[in-house]
């Protein structure tokens, strides 16, 4: 405890043990070791006997004191770290040599770790010997840390590592939430709210103005990626970039090529829109890339491909298109609408070229322009024919029925194509929004194939299940039931144990309003296999257990109607009166 001590000529334990063995008159011995080895002031000596009368031991006193200076001592340091003088440093390097011996004794521990906090580089010896301590590892601060760290890039991986993980289990939680609905989902926090989240502020502080330890985070982020082609880590790659920014952290955001294309990206998530200021902005940032840089086209398709970036550039087309049609005009000849789909193919493209190190950006298949969105216009203006064929006067109707297959290009390319899927996928989820009943039984067999399987993904089945609440009452027919569950999500169920979560996730939700035939049909069919993880079998118990109290406590029969009323009015027709409605 007390090690150290006789290095800088100090009595401890040990000495006043051997005095005590080798003297004649103990109470003498110990008197004179009291006088070489307490507070060296004549005046205190004639004070002390005052403190016994009062019955306050020695021992009390001079801890008093001890704290006192040792406080006053901290106070000083950061005082002498904190002014001009020029060899402010070279005295807390001379106080470092002399309290270090003593960094083993907790009293005197906070002084030496409070030397080394305020020492923009410590004596690579004493960072070693700090290293090689883990007790003193963990008590130092993380100023001391990251000079350990920025030489020691598996220690730093060994910290970061955790939090990481950590990001991740918070994100696909947050995916698989409890609470479905249309206004609170995944994407509904704002840029800075996220960036209050604690893995964020802990690397933001582990990383400080460390330039090395910013690009080290960035190496794992992209390795991580691409070992696991999890999105979320590049949203992790944003928010960091942000969260600095935020801080004004200039020695990191000045030296990262992608800072100005991300804060005005940033805006745009915000806004849950990307508008023509901000889009000729983005598209200056791309067109800018120079030659021998193109390296940076890497971070920013990582950037891009963000769940939260590309959310808000499919949203952004979707309405980008609907302005298209009311003024008559071909999705060509947008310069916006073009310069979207070039963001969102350069973010989808954002594994392959961190994969291949090929920096280049991806070209837009031409035909996505020049077929597949003719054809998703083709589908919107078959659902707005139907709406107005259905207000006219009955003399004037003809026998049009509501179009139940989709045009083969549409088809095609949200099989082939990773941008023409994308665009379709939040089509159906702006359909559902429109409570368009007809148009999703047409849309969803649609979903069943799709590039890589994205309509199986966790982000998509998380905003259409909470968008298909707002067709609660349609679950009492067996159409829409068997469209939703039979011609969709029951599909690929027993081989994606993703979409047998969501699936209970929105049964659990809606278990009231599902047709009890089809109910009981479900329940049969969901039951976890033995195999199952944990997640599966909890939900599914949910499930259960709810059914099993409404049998034992049905609703009672007044409150029935008051659940209807406010539904019945929003009929089909008057939601999707103009094609043009925005998101």
């Amino acid at each position: 405890m007390f090690a150290g001590l006789p290095e800088l000529g100090i009595s401890n334990g040990e000495d006043l043990k051997e005095t005590l063995t080798n003297c004649t008159e103990p109470l003498k011995a110990i008197d004179q070791f009291q006088t070489e080895n307490g507070i060296l002031l004549p005046t205190l000596q004639s004070a002390l006997p005052f403190l016994d009368l009062h019955g306050t031991p020695r021992l009390e006193f001079h801890q008093s004191v001890f704290d006192e200076l040792r406080d006053k001592l901290m106070e000083r340091v950061a005082t002498i770290a904190e002014g001009k003088e020029e060899d402010r440093y070279g005295k807390l390097e001379e106080l470092l040599e002399k309290s270090f011996p003593l960094v083993k004794m907790p009293s005197i521990q906070p002084v030496v770790m409070q030397v080394l906090k305020h020492l923009p580089k410590v004596p690579e010896k004493k960072l070693k010997l700090v290293m090689a301590d883990k007790e003193l590892y963990k008590v130092c601060a993380v100023e001391v840390k990251r000079q350990i760290w920025q030489d020691n890039q598996a220690l730093f991986g060994d910290e970061v590592s955790p939090l990481l993980k950590q990001y991740i289990v918070e994100k696909e939680a947050a995916l698989f939430s409890s609470d479905l609905s249309v206004l609170h989902n995944f994407f509904s926090p704002s840029p800075k709210t996220r960036r209050q989240g604690e893995v964020v502020l802990k690397l933001t502080q582990m990383i400080g103005k460390n330039v090395k330890l910013y690009d080290m985070v960035l190496q794992f982020l992209r390795t991580l990626f691409l070992r696991t082609r999890n999105v979320h880590y590049c949203t992790l790659r944003a928010e960091l970039l942000m969260s600095l920014h935020d801080l004004d952290i200039s020695e990191i955001c000045s030296v990262d090529p992608c800072h100005k294309f991300t804060w005005c990206l940033d805006a745009c998530i915000r806004e849950k829109f990307v508008d023509a200021k901000r889009a000729r902005e983005l598209q200056g940032f791309l067109d800018g890339v120079k030659k021998g840089q193109e390296q940076v086209l890497g971070d920013l398709s990582m950037i891009l491909c963000d769940p939260f970036a590309s959310n808000t550039l499919v949203l952004s087309t979707v309405r980008n298109l609907q302005e298209l049609l009311s003024q008559d005009a071909l999705p060509r000849d947008s310069p916006d609408l073009m310069l979207l789909l070039r963001m969102l193919s350069l973010g989808q493209g954002a594994w392959d070229m961190i994969d291949s190190q090929v920096f280049k950006e991806p070209r837009l298949e031409l035909e996505v322009v020049t077929r597949f969105l003719p054809a998703m216009l083709s589908v919107v203006v078959d659902d707005y024919t139907f709406t107005v064929e259905q207000k006219l006067p009955s003399e004037e109707k003809t026998s049009v029925s509501y179009p139940t297959t989709l045009p083969d290009a549409f088809n095609k390319f949200l099989q082939d194509n990773r941008v023409a899927c994308e665009m379709g996928l939040y089509y159906v989820l702006h359909i559902a929004k429109q409570r368009n009943k007809n148009a999703l039984q047409r849309l969803l067999p649609a979903l069943v194939e799709t590039y890589n399987d994205m309509a199986f993904g966790d982000t998509f089945l998380h905003l259409l299940t909470g968008h298909l609440t707002l067709l609660s009452d349609e679950f009492g027919t067996e159409d829409f039931c068997s469209a939703v569950f039979d011609g969709f999500l029951l599909t690929s169920f027993s081989s994606k144990e993703n979409v047998h979560r969501h699936t209970l996730r929105l049964l659990i939700h809606l278990n009231q309003k599902v047709l009890p035939s089809c109910m009981e049909m479900l329940v049969k069919t969901l039951e976890p296999p033995k195999q199952s993880s944990d997640q599966v079998k909890e939900l599914y118990t949910q499930l259960t257990e709810k059914l099993e109290a409404q049998k034992k406590s049905p609703p009672q029969p007044d409150e029935a109607p008051s659940l209807d009323l406010g539904l019945h009015p929003v009929t089909v027709p008057t939601t999707t009166s103009t094609p043009t409605t925005l998101l």
